[in-house]
C-alpha cells in the first residue's frame, strides 16, 4: 500500500498551476456596489451584486471588501464562474446578533460551485454567543449555521483566512477537489458547544498547513468520503482534537483513506488524535492513516480510537461498530497527558483494528504516576520505545 507522504506531492502538484494572483483584470469593490463599512447597515446584496459581475467577467476578476467593518446577513455565491475568481478581503465581515435571522439554512456564507478560486484574508465574526447562550439554556433554539462552506469546489486556494465566533463549525468543506488551505485562524471559546474548527467530508485533495484553531469542538473533524488529506504545523488547542468521524451514522457510508497529520501541538485539547464510530453495523472503513511529529501538551486522550461510540445508549443494536480500521500509524508522539490512560485503542467487537503501528512514542502522565495504555481487539507492531507500554496484539 503506497504511503500518503508519496501520494500527496502528485496529487497536489495540480495546485500550483491554479493562477488566482492579484493581476486580475477586472476589479468589482462591494463599497462600489452600494456596501457600507459601518457594520449596521446591511450589505449584503451590494456583496451579491459584486460578486455576480465578477463571476459573470470574461477575464480573470477580482472582488474586493476593504476596510471598515459589513454586515452580512445568509448569502451564496454561486458558480461555475466564467473565469478564475479571487475573493480579498482586507475588512471585517460580521453576521447578524439576531441569530434568528438565519432560519433552519444550515449555513451563514457558502461558495457554491466554484472553480479556480481563492479566498484571501479578512476576519469572518459570526458573533455567535446568543446563539450558544440558547442553547446551553435548554430553550427551543434554530439549529445554528456553518460559518464558511464549500460545496462541490473544484481548485480552490483559502488564505490568510480569520473566522471567529461561529455558531456552529467555523469552515466545512463538502464534495471538493483539490483544495489548498493554508494560515487560517479559527477561534472561538474552548466552552462554545459543538464550533467545530475545520471540517472536511466527501472530499480529495485537501491541504490544510501552517494553521491556528482554537475552539469548543474539534480543531479538525473528517468525516465520511474524505481521501488524500495532508494536515501540516497545526496548532491545535482548546478543542476536542483531531477526529476521523464519528463514523457510522450511516448504514451505507463511505470510508476515510490516505490522511496523514504531521507536525502539529495539542494544547490542553480533550483528545489528540482520535477515530470514533457509532457501534453499530457499516459499510464504512478508515484507511491508510499517518499521525507523525505531534506534540501533546497536558492533553486528556494523547491517542484513542473509541468504537463503542453510543451516546445514552440509544441507536445501537448490535452493539459493536461496522467500520473497519486498518493500516494506522502512530510515529514519534510526545507529551503529557492529564489522564493516566494516555493509549486507549478500543476496537470493534466484531471488527478489529489491524495494521496498527506504534513507533517512537513516550506520553507521561503530568502527576508523577506511569501513564497507562489499553486495547481492545486492536492488532498490530511496536517499533522502538513506547511509552506507555503497548498493549496490541501481535
Amino acid at each position: 500500500m503506497a504511503k500518503p507522504s508519496i501520494i500527496f506531492p502528485l496529487l497536489f502538484t495540480l495546485l500550483t498551476f491554479i493562477d488566482v494572483s492579484s493581476s486580475a483584470s477586472n476589479v468589482f469593490n462591494v463599497v462600489s456596489f452600494g456596501a457600507k463599512p459601518d457594520g449596521v447597515t446591511d450589505s449584503t446584496a451590494a456583496f451579491l451584486k459584486a460578486w455576480q459581475g465578477a463571476c459573470g467577467s470574461a477575464a480573470s476578476a477580482t472582488v474586493v471588501v476593504p476596510m471598515g467593518t459589513f454586515l452580512l446577513k445568509q448569502i451564496t455565491f454561486g458558480g461555475p464562474c466564467k473565469s478564475k475568481l479571487k475573493f480579498q478581503v482586507t475588512g471585517t465581515v460580521v453576521a447578524p446578533t439576531n441569530y434568528w435571522a438565519f432560519g433552519n439554512s444550515g449555513y451563514w456564507i457558502l461558495f457554491n460551485k466554484v472553480s479556480r478560486f481563492s479566498l484571501v484574508g479578512g476576519t469572518f465574526d459570526a458573533r455567535g454567543d446568543g446563539f450558544w447562550s440558547c442553547r446551553k439554556s435548554g430553550q427551543n433554539c434554530p439549529p445554528g449555521v456553518r460559518s464558511i462552506s464549500f460545496n462541490a469546489a473544484k481548485d480552490v486556494i483559502i488564505s490568510g483566512v480569520k473566522s471567529m465566533n461561529s455558531q456552529v463549525s467555523h469552515m466545512t468543506l463538502n464534495g471538493c477537489t483539490n483544495v489548498a488551505v493554508r494560515n487560517i485562524r479559527l477561534v472561538a471559546p474552548g466552552n462554545s458547544p459543538n464550533t467545530d474548527g475545520f471540517t472536511v467530508q466527501f472530499s480529495t485533495g485537501v491541504t490544510l498547513t501552517g494553521s491556528t484553531v482554537q475552539t469548543g469542538d474539534d480543531c479538525v473533524a473528517i468525516g465520511p468520503g474524505t481521501r488524500n488529506f495532508l494536515i501540516s504545523k497545526l496548532a491545535c488547542g482548546p478543542g476536542h482534537g483531531v477526529s476521523i468521524g464519528s463514523l457510522a451514522k450511516q448504514l451505507n457510508e463511505d470510508g476515510v483513506e490516505n490522511v496523514t497529520l504531521s507536525s502539529a501541538v495539542f494544547t490542553g485539547t480533550q483528545n489528540g488524535v482520535r477515530i470514533k464510530s457509532w457501534a453499530r453495523p457499516s459499510t464504512g472503513f478508515v484507511r491508510n492513516v499517518f499521525f507523525q511529529n505531534l506534540i501533546m501538551k497536558n492533553v486528556q486522550n494523547p491517542i484513542i480510537i473509541d468504537q463503542n461510540y453510543c451516546p445514552s445508549n440509544l441507536g445501537c443494536p448490535t452493539e459493536h461498530s461496522g467500520v473497519k480500521i486498518s493500516g494506522v500509524t502512530y510515529k514519534n508522539i510526545q507529551g503529557t497527558s492529564a489522564t493516566q490512560q494516555a493509549m486507549k485503542l478500543a476496537c470493534s467487537k466484531s471488527n478489529p483494528c489491524t495494521g496498527i503501528t506504534l513507533q517512537d512514542i513516550k506520553l507521561t502522565y503530568n502527576k508523577g504516576t506511569p501513564a497507562t495504555s489499553y486495547c481492545f481487539n486492536a492488532i498490530g507492531k511496536n517499533l522502538g520505545v513506547i511509552q506507555p507500554t503497548s498493549c496490541l496484539n501481535r
